[in-house]
């Protein structure tokens, strides 16, 4: 059994998509044993991506929320 801690619990956001549209998700950062992830999903709970994270990328909440919206911008507005 992997050993589950929670670097930040869900936080919601809003993400700015071109045209002055935005995307209301959700998303929490975690470690899973020694992997750190970042897992973003719709508000009503569908999973919109999982990314594992570098070694030692622990960082402040607001930047894993810059992340997030960097990572849905890109894939959203492709």
């Amino acid at each position: 059994m992997m050993n589950n801690d929670l670097i930040q619990d869900w936080t919601e956001t809003q993400v700015p998509l071109k045209l002055g549209d935005s995307h209301d998700v959700r998303y929490k950062v975690f470690k899973d044993g020694t992997r750190l992830f970042q897992e973003i999903r719709e508000t009503d709970g569908t999973l919109i991506r999982k990314l594992e994270l570098p070694q030692g990328m622990v960082m402040k909440e607001i930047s894993y929320e810059v992340l997030c919206r960097y990572v849905l911008s890109d894939a959203v507005n492709a």
